[in-house]
Order: C-alpha cells, then sequence, then structure tokens
C-alpha cells in the first residue's frame, strides 16, 4: 500500500488544501491528513475541531484518514510507516521554504517529499486569509467549504467579543 501524509494547520481548511488532497486521493491508496499540534501557535480553532471539519468536508474520499501530530514530522512519518509527503505549493515563496524542509527530512529520515502546485484558481489562497476576510465580514465562502462558513463567523465573533469584554 503507498501511503502519503498532507500535513498542515488548517486552521481552517481551504479550497487550496482540498484541491491538493484530492489529488493526492487518486495518486495514492492511503491519503493521511495531519494537522498539526502547535503550542506556541495561536490557532482560531482547536485541534480536535479543525479535525471534525476536515472529516466533514472530506467524508466523501474513501482513502483519506485525518490524524494529528506533534513534533518533527519526520518522525511521525516513521512511526506510521509513511514515506512521502505531500505538499501544496502556491508561489515561489513555499518553494524556497518547502525545499530546505524536504531536504531535511530526506537527510533525517529517508523521507521523500513531493511537491504539488496549487490549481490556479486557490494559488492566493491560505487560512490566514481566508480569517482576515472573514473578520471584516468579508464573504469567504468562495475560498473554504459551505459548512465551515458559519463556524469560521461564530468563532471570529467569540473572539471579537471576549477581547471587548477583556478590554
Amino acid at each position: 500500500m503507498n501511503r502519503v501524509v498532507c500535513p498542515g494547520s488548517f486552521d481552517p481548511i481551504t479550497f487550496g488544501h482540498l484541491d491538493i488532497i484530492e489529488r493526492a486521493s487518486r495518486l495514492f491508496d492511503e491519503v493521511v491528513i495531519a494537522v498539526l499540534v502547535n503550542q506556541t501557535k495561536s490557532s482560531l480553532f482547536t485541534v480536535e475541531e479543525r479535525m471534525e471539519m476536515i472529516r466533514e468536508v472530506t467524508a466523501g474520499y474513501k482513502n483519506v484518514k485525518v490524524d494529528s501530530w506533534s513534533g518533527l514530522l519526520v518522525d511521525y512519518c516513521e512511526t506510521n510507516e509513511i514515506p512521502v509527503i505531500v505538499k501544496g505549493l502556491r508561489a515561489v515563496t513555499d518553494f524556497d521554504y518547502e525545499l530546505q524542509m524536504s531536504q531535511i527530512n530526506l537527510q533525517l529520515k529517508g523521507i521523500e517529499t513531493l511537491f504539488m502546485s496549487t490549481a490556479p484558481a486557490h494559488s492566493f489562497l491560505s487560512s490566514s486569509l481566508v480569517k482576515e476576510i472573514a473578520s471584516y465580514d468579508g464573504d469567504v465562502s468562495s475560498y473554504i467549504p459551505e459548512p465551515l462558513v458559519g463556524r469560521l463567523r461564530e468563532r471570529l465573533a467569540l473572539v471579537k467579543s471576549t477581547r471587548v469584554n477583556q478590554g
């Protein structure tokens, strides 16, 4: 069985992420979407919430599994016998960073990295950008799956009201 991991924070998952996942699901027997557990990064949604949202929007893919990891991705790959990482690239700036990571991952554990260029329709898209647009009540329905739009708006409203009450 050929397995691959698609790692990320997915806060929230976007159509750009889903494009890479869908295309990887056609190439590999199993695609593991690994959600990063990063205590130093401030995420809008918890790891469990992100995993739940990803499961919901990828339910139609029978060969996609959702998991989480903390620490080095290559250690996760080694433990779970996943020999390949798939990363989506939006621009040259993504490539510069990801190339260094792929070379380190190969040197550390022999884990290969496959780069997939993001579909042009999603090449500008990031979770950070989606959150910023939504925070100003912009329409993000063409950037994230419909079931997540309401959740994102509710969470941003909660964060905003918490800040107002604390300030």
